[in-house]
């Protein structure tokens, strides 16, 4: 599967003008819940833009902004959250810490797997194509050289004249 990490993703949004979320206030929290609900057709959980800065072992925004406001779960942190992402759960609205390899795994599989599927897809398509062309061209071509063949003019001198004339 492919691997991006969560500087990747985040390139992804800003190639195309945007950032990741970040959330400030339980109105934000409401309006993102809110509009996810209507028009979000995917997972329950939402990447939200969000690393845990190992320096003093603490989430931050990627936006640089403070961190003024969170809805954790009640959730055991365990020992190591070097690799943890925070997700919003949209049909609740609290925010999750999970590990960021599955949320790659999973959200990016699905692509992976159609567009390797298109990849092997068109392969076949064009290897069809090409051994139909090939074998309507060798027809083709066979046909032309047995019609030329075949009506090459013939010697003025069939083997008999000829024949006759040497013994002459």
């Amino acid at each position: 599967s492919i691997r991006l990490s969560i500087a990747d993703v985040r390139n992804q949004c800003t190639d195309h003008g945007a950032d990741m979320i970040s959330i400030h206030n339980e109105e934000e929290n409401a309006f993102i819940l809110d509009t996810l609900k209507k028009q979000w057709k995917g997972s329950d959980d939402i990447l939200l833009g969000m690393f845990y800065d190992t320096d003093d072992a603490s989430f931050k925004w990627f936006d640089n902004s403070n961190m003024t406001f969170d809805k954790w779960t009640d959730q055991d942190d365990g020992e190591d959250l070097i690799d943890t992402c925070a997700f919003l759960h949209i049909k609740t609205g609290e925010w999750k810490k999970g590990n960021s390899i599955p949320y790659k795994r999973k959200y990016l599989s699905d692509n992976h797997i159609l567009i390797s599927a298109l990849v092997i897809a068109n392969t076949v398509i064009l290897t069809v194509l090409g051994a139909i062309t090939w074998f309507l061209y060798k027809k083709h071509s066979d046909s032309r050289f047995t019609t030329v063949f075949s009506t090459a003019p013939q010697s003025p001198y069939n083997e008999d004249c000829f024949g006759s004339w040497r013994r002459k």
